[in-house]
Formats: C-alpha cells, sequence, structure tokens
C-alpha cells in the first residue's frame, strides 16, 4: 500500500484496482491539486516519461514509465531533489550518488562508468564538477587529481596509467597558466595569461603536432591582435584590433594579403601572381564579390568592374593595354551586351552571345 501519491510537473492518469474488484478507475491531479489516497494499488501506469512516488519523509522514488524502472531514488522538497540521493541509467545500473539541491547535482557525489567502476568522486556545484576531485579510467586507475572548473580540469596532476605524473596544471583563472590537451596527451594547447578564467593578455595556441597556431593578444577570450597560422598551408592570419587581415604563401611567395573572417577572405584584399599585383577588390565567403580591378602580367589593367561568387557579374569594362576596350554589362563571365572599341573608336554596340557579337549595330559596316 502506498500512501500519499503525489507529482509535480503532469496531469497523470493512473489505473488502479481497488479491493480486488478489478474496477478500472481514472485519478487526475496536478500540482496544485495534492490529494492523499488511501487506496491498495497493484498496478499503475503514468501517461509520461516517467513517475514519481513520495513515501515518508520527503524520500521518494523515480521510475521510467515505459517499463518501471528504477531511474533515482533519494530525497525531495518541493518536487524537486534535495539531499541524498542515487541516479540510475535506463537498465537498473548505479550511475551516480551523491547530494542534490534544487534538483541538480550540488557537494560532494561519486561518479560510475558502465562497468560499475568508480569514474569520479568530488565535488560540484550546480550540476557540474566544482571544486576539489579525482577522476578514473575505466580500469579504476587514476586519471586525474586536483580542481575542477565548470566540468573542466583546472589545477593539477595529471596521471600516466603506469601511475607516473603525464603533467601539471596551473592557475587558470588569474595570471599565467597553460591548458593541455583534453585526450591526455603530452602536449600544451594553450599558454599565456587569464583574468577571471578568461583568455586575456598575451598568449600562444599550438596544434597537436606541436606547431604554432596563434600567438598575440587575447581580450574576454578573444583572439584581438596577433598571427594565426593555418595547420599545413603556409597562411598567417594576422588580428588587429579583432579584425583579420591575411596573408597567404605558396612556397614563401605572396599570393594573397586582405580581410578575412571565419578563415575565408572577406572584405577588401589583393592577389599576386609572379610577385605582381593580379586583383584588387572586395570578398566574401573566400569569392570575388563586389567590386574589383584585374591587372595583367606588366601591370596593365584588364577589367574593373562588379563580380558575384568569383565571375563578372554587372557592370564592367575591358582594356587591353590599359586601353578601353569593351563596357557594358557581364553574366557569369559572358559579355551580355555593351559596347566594343577598336584603337578607341565605337566599333560595336550591341548583344553578345556566348561573347560574340549577336544582336547590335556595327559601326564599321555602317560607315562603309
Amino acid at each position: 500500500m502506498f500512501k500519499n501519491i503525489k507529482s509535480s510537473y503532469f496531469i497523470k492518469l493512473i489505473y488502479t484496482f481497488v479491493d480486488e474488484a478489478q474496477k478500472l478507475k481514472l485519478v487526475k491531479y496536478i500540482k496544485n491539486i495534492q490529494k492523499n489516497l488511501d487506496i491498495g494499488i497493484i498496478n499503475y501506469k503514468f501517461f509520461s516519461g516517467k513517475y514519481i512516488i513520495y513515501e515518508s519523509n520527503g524520500f521518494g522514488k523515480e521510475y521510467n514509465n515505459e517499463n518501471d524502472t528504477l531511474l533515482f531514488e533519494g530525497e525531495y522538497l518541493n518536487g524537486k531533489r534535495n539531499g541524498k540521493g542515487k541516479e540510475y541509467n535506463k537498465h537498473g545500473i548505479l550511475r551516480f550518488e551523491g547530494e542534490y539541491l534544487n534538483g541538480k547535482r550540488n557537494g560532494k557525489g561519486k561518479e560510475y562508468n558502465e562497468y560499475r567502476k568508480l569514474l569520479f568522486e568530488g565535488e560540484y556545484l550546480n550540476g557540474k564538477r566544482n571544486g576539489k576531485g579525482k577522476e578514473y579510467n575505466k580500469h579504476g586507475i587514476l586519471r586525474f587529481e586536483g580542481e575542477y572548473l565548470n566540468d573542466k580540469e583546472w589545477i593539477g596532476t595529471k596521471y600516466k596509467q603506469n601511475g607516473g605524473i603525464l603533467y601539471k596544471l596551473t592557475n587558470n583563472i588569474n595570471g599565467k597558466g597553460k591548458v593541455y590537451d583534453n585526450n591526455g596527451k603530452p602536449f600544451v594547447v594553450y599558454e599565456g595569461e587569464y583574468l577571471k578564467g578568461q583568455r586575456n593578455g598575451k598568449g600562444k595556441e599550438y596544434y597537436s603536432n606541436g606547431k604554432l597556431k596563434f600567438e598575440g593578444e587575447y581580450k574576454n577570450d578573444k583572439k584581438w591582435n596577433g598571427k594565426e597560422y593555418a595547420p599545413y598551408d603556409n597562411i598567417i592570419y594576422e588580428l588587429k584590433d579583432g579584425k583579420g587581415l591575411i596573408k597567404e604563401y605558396d612556397d614563401d611567395i605572396l599570393i594573397f594579403e586582405g580581410e578575412y573572417l571565419n578563415g575565408k577572405r572577406n572584405g577588401k584584399g589583393k592577389e599576386y601572381l609572379f610577385d605582381k599585383l593580379s586583383f584588387e577588390g572586395e570578398y566574401l565567403n573566400g569569392k570575388r564579390n563586389g567590386k574589383g580591378k584585374e591587372y595583367d602580367m606588366f601591370g596593365n589593367l584588364r577589367y574593373e568592374g562588379e563580380y558575384l561568387n568569383g565571375k563578372r557579374n554587372g557592370k564592367g569594362k575591358e582594356y587591353e593595354k590599359s586601353k578601353l576596350i569593351f563596357e557594358g554589362e557581364y553574366l557569369y563571365d559572358y559579355k551580355l551586351k555593351g559596347k566594343f572599341y577598336l584603337n578607341g573608336k565605337l566599333e560595336y554596340e550591341g548583344e553578345y552571345l556566348c561573347n560574340r557579337k549577336f544582336n547590335g549595330k556595327d559601326m564599321m559596316k555602317m560607315v562603309i
């Protein structure tokens, strides 16, 4: 017999058999209506993901609605986990035991893996590892011992499987600190200055192969001033006051310099060919978009006009040895309509098809 059955979350239906008469009875109740039922319940099902049965002195048990598997048992207050308790997975295996406050892990506790071995023991705050703690691998060997902040290893010692020290973490809250790879590999991914737990001041980031990724200044956890290096390509990103500048090289030869965002050319930039300027203009998502100018290998202007997704699109002008030969409109790199000049004189005006004259006025034929 269960007494004082309550719920704080859902409107639920209870199937009950009363006094062995096997008579179906529906009982509805919500958070603001708490009723005491003094009946013998042989079977019950709720139409929700889980249900809670409260027993005496604030102790309760939480079950999976589908198969009645125990999910939690412990102390409750105002419908939330408060005090000591234990959590189980869907197979009934213990995953956590410890203290709770307002429904979240708070205080001391222990986590277990799927093999029922201790995974972590230490302190929690608002559901996350915060404070002192110890972490173990699946074989029960100590992996880390020290302090945590927001579920991350913060200050302490990382151990090898044979018990030897792998590395140590310093204070990363204020002052200088180091962050190591989360998988326990013995290399630094960041070293530098912190303020209130965020990267502020001078610092360096590294790739997993030890190659320098970024060096410079940080502001509120963001790269602010400095240089960022691509992992394999000879590319250098330069940051100034939070704005990105990029320099790309091919065998130490500069091929592009300009603005970037999210690792792509965005904004104004310049392209080079054999150390000669070949293009200058605007970019969007890594492609020419907006206004720009093209140059030949001798530095003569070849084209100036509009681009869309890397192609001439819109109004533009073509030149030969810096002399105007065409002005008009383009569509995906093809001339659409406009004027063609020869030796500075208008020769044709009209439409084009596949870059060939199609429908217009040929001034040379008109003269003849």
